[in-house]
């Protein structure tokens, strides 16, 4: 098997690892193996390059692309122990020292696959610029992860992937047995934060942790790569790894690191909390994570297990103060812009915004209210209230309004549906209520208003998804709730401004590969089609946007060559706009990479003068697009 084979054979192993995750660690294992499946494309790509590519050897000299490949292979191999041994992981059958040790191996396989992934050479593969892209996207996130985690070197990270983790662990054996095998002596200087969340799990009579109810859907990735085993040699003595990694702990101990107060932790995210709220028993948690438990149906405390006598959820305004004087004292950023009824402005005052705050808490009850008049008012006021500021917007989420305004998107009631839908819109525009939203569960609720809601319901929701998707993760989420039919028929049937707000939502999301293939076979490329030879039709540039990220997908290819579109993208290079040739080239350059047939028609059609003029005169990317292409269309003339 070839080095770009093994690689997606790994990938493969590493997603089939993910099947049944529970315990203590899953979040960190569904983030992992999300992550790691992206680079799917990747890989294909660099399979398709070359068949020739010898199997990987750790041996390879240095320097080499073949010695990127292996690093990268051993990363992945890493990772597939890891999450073995993670998944199976029980707080309730091994000792924390155990625990510590998986922690750190999370820290140390993310640095080493975020830095193994930016010492391949993209140019060497040909790896397109949407993949190379993705692939960045991955890195950002497994840059902010291993953030999370602390600060690391190569050296620290080389001796701890050389203990041996390849043992799975098994919840019937020993703590002594374990701790053995895993060399937890050596582990005391793990993240303080990291020992932070491993102290504050909270014990059930599940023997599981509740956070297995809050992984999304998404997290569960598959992958239909054919399944093989790569083997890779590693020759490092374990026991001498064993000796330097205790000397190398020592070396990235934090004296001054600042735990994080148990107290302070939502005991279902294990983050520090922004909006804490009481429940009938008397325990607190993050208004968002309480809110999402209750609407899936649950009617118990999670920590205490014990039967809610009603679903109030009371603001713990005391622990929020101490919270706020916590972050302060220890000078960490403020886990919301509201402190002690102030919100801070611009220019680094406050304002007083208390008087405000009882009034936005009483229009937030009216949101429940059985009365529809009351509903459909308390909406219609706060979509003109989040619609004026930031700190409104602020106030609005703080006051619990995002759940509220979820469950109005189901109702009935016209007025109160485009209210709701539009208030989620605004508030979205504040980057922190992004993450409360998504944990409301709206989703599915927008999906269905993009569907079957009025047209300016359908436009604010098209304009919602796709402020939203602005986070990686949640281009994932929402392509895979069913977003893309719903999208694409707007884009062809609806408002200009519908249409317009749903092209946008298409573009962004269609930057994940994922989305691609839904995006193609909900009918895009036909959509497409239209928009760009519809004389009355003022969107071009918005079709040839969403054209040039499709490109390079092979599905989309085949889709975009049988809706005759190459004649048209010629044409353009012709009569078009500067960035509209821009376009055009770029995605005629696409479709032809390693493929002499679309070459070969381009060449027909008579795209040599125009591509030449574009050469010469173009933005500096058309002119990158058109001198490519033109070196393509050379090389074919002399085979």
């Amino acid at each position: 098997m070839d080095a770009g084979g093994e690689l997606l054979a790994l990938v493969n192993d590493v997603v089939g690892v993910s099947v049944g995750f529970g315990g203590v660690f899953k979040r960190d294992c569904t983030d992992l193996v999300r992550r790691i499946a992206l680079l799917t494309h990747l890989f294909e790509e660099i399979r398709d390059f070359g068949a020739g590519l010898r199997p990987l050897d750790v041996s390879t000299s240095s320097a080499s692309p073949l010695t990127c490949l292996s690093e990268v292979a051993n990363a992945l191999q890493a990772a597939k122990r890891l999450l073995s041994a993670a998944g199976n992981f029980s707080s309730d059958a091994f000792s924390d020292g155990a625990a510590k040790k998986i922690t750190f191996q999370f820290q140390c396989v993310t640095w080493k696959l975020e830095k193994t992934l930016g010492n391949l050479p993209y140019d060497h593969f040909e790896i397109s610029e949407e993949v190379r892209e993705q692939v960045e996207l991955v890195r950002a996130q497994l840059r902010r992860a291993t953030e999370r985690y602390g600060p690391l070197n190569s050296k620290v990270v080389s001796c701890a992937l050389s203990l041996p983790l390849d043992r799975e662990i098994h919840p019937r054996q020993s703590g002594n047995r374990v701790t053995g095998s895993f060399h937890i002596e050596n582990l005391g200087n793990i993240n303080p934060e990291a020992k932070a969340k491993m102290d504050s799990v909270p014990k059930c009579n599940d023997s599981h942790s509740i956070t297995d109810q809050f992984v999304p859907e998404s997290g569960r990735l598959s992958n239909s790569s054919a399944s093989a085993e790569a083997h890779l040699s590693n020759d490092i003595d374990a026991e001498k790894g064993h000796k330097s990694a205790t000397k190398s702990l020592e070396e990235i101990k934090k004296p001054d690191s600042v735990v994080i107060p148990n107290d302070f932790l939502c005991p279902i995210s294990l983050e520090l909390m922004r909006d804490p709220v009481i429940v009938a028993t008397g325990q607190t948690y993050e208004r968002s994570y309480i809110q999402r438990w209750i609407d899936c149906g649950n009617l118990t405390c999670p920590k205490t297990q014990l039967e809610l006598q009603n679903l109030t959820l009371t603001p713990n305004y005391a622990l929020r103060s101490l919270i706020t004087q916590w972050c302060t004292k220890n000078n960490i950023e403020q886990p919301t812009g509201l402190v002690n009824g102030r919100i801070k402005k611009s220019d680094g005052t406050f304002r007083d915004v208390s008087g405000d705050i009882a009034a936005i808490e009483a229009l937030v009850r009216k949101l429940s209210s059985w009365s529809i008049e009351e509903r459909r008012a308390a909406a219609t006021e706060i979509r003109s209230l989040s619609k004026r500021s930031t700190d409104n917007r602020i106030l609005i989420a703080e006051a619990g309004a995002i759940p509220a305004l979820v469950n109005l998107l189901t109702t009935d009631d016209v007025v109160t549906q485009e209210n709701a839908v539009t208030s989620i819109l605004n508030l979205s525009i504040y980057e922190n209520n992004k993450g409360l939203i998504m944990l409301a569960g709206a989703i599915p609720s927008i999906v269905q208003v993009l569907r079957s809601g009025s047209m300016e319901a359908r436009e604010n929701a098209a304009a919602t998804l796709f402020s939203l998707s602005v986070a990686d993760e949640n281009k994932i989420i929402i392509g895979a709730s069913g977003a893309m039919p719903a999208l694409v028929e707007l884009l062809q049937n609806g408002s200009t401004r519908g249409k317009k707000d749903a092209a946008t939502a298409l573009f962004n999301l269609c930057i994940y590969q994922g989305n691609k293939s839904r995006a193609v076979k909900a009918g895009i490329i036909t959509a497409l089609s239209k928009m760009l030879t519809d004389l009355n039709n003022c969107m071009v540039d918005e079709a040839l946007t969403i054209l040039s990220v499709l490109s390079s997908h092979q599905e989309a290819k085949i889709s975009i060559v049988k809706a005759s579109i190459i004649p048209v993208l010629i044409d353009l290079l012709r009569t078009g706009l500067p960035r509209n040739k821009e376009n055009a080239a770029a995605i005629l350059l696409s479709l032809c990479k390693r493929d002499n047939e679309n070459l070969a028609c381009i060449s027909r059609l008579g795209a040599v003068i125009p591509l030449a003029e574009l050469a010469k005169s173009g933005t500096e990317r058309a002119k990158r697009k058109a001198t490519s292409l033109l070196e393509h269309l050379q090389r074919l003339q002399q085979l």
